[in-house]
């Protein structure tokens, strides 16, 4: 899977990562896995094919599981360095939770770090936790953020959203991705919905 369908949609959601209650009550499967990457593939393809007028927006749903199960087989392929045992929770009305392991000190190493600066005193790989919402729409993109915790201790916007920028960074978008401000969607989408328990995108 390359960076166009991996940036916004998977990405910026484990890198910041959070915890909180996980909707299914199944684990991560190969299965479930597979089914997502089948459906990442097909994307990919699409997005490849020249549209034909008229035709009808190609609707894919990932669930809950699928996501998951995706990051347990697959994330070391997907994601960065310094990002470990993501897991995504789908609220409804667009709300993610999500969780990870995240190496601060690749982050802290940066660039230096003032004595007011939170990230000058976080070491080591700590569990982060973010909340927030995602939507899309006519092709754009957005994460909202709601709230962000780094070893069960709140942090403000500004600490997730460095942590944010540090791990979605690719040669394209070297500043990585901001929360609350809209990006273009990858791979022709044209809208992102997420509802409890999945993501659907159209295309």
């Amino acid at each position: 899977m390359n960076g166009s369908i991996r940036s916004p949609l998977m990405l910026a959601a484990a890198s910041i990562a959070a915890a909180g209650a996980i909707a299914s009550a199944q684990g991560p499967s190969l299965a479930a896995a597979d089914a997502m990457q089948t459906k990442l593939a097909r994307i990919e393809t699409a997005a490849k094919a020249p549209r034909a007028p008229g035709r009808a927006p190609l609707r894919t749903s990932f669930s809950e599981q699928e996501i998951n199960a995706y990051f347990e087989h697959h994330g070391e392929d997907v994601l960065p360095p310094g990002i470990a045992e993501p897991r995504a929770g789908l609220e409804g009305r667009g709300r993610i939770v999500v969780r990870a392991l995240v190496d601060l000190d690749a982050v802290a190493r940066a660039h230096e770090r003032s004595v007011f600066d939170p990230l000058a005193y976080l070491h080591g790989s700590l569990e982060v936790v973010a909340a927030g919402t995602i939507a899309g729409a006519d092709g754009r993109g957005v994460i909202r953020f709601e709230s962000a915790t780094v070893a069960d201790v709140a942090v403000p916007k500004t600490v997730a959203q460095e942590l944010l920028r540090f791990y979605t960074r690719t040669p394209e978008r070297p500043g990585g991705f901001e929360f609350d401000k809209p990006f273009p969607l990858p791979a022709r989408l044209q809208s992102v919905t997420a509802e409890r328990g999945s993501i659907t995108v159209s295309q």
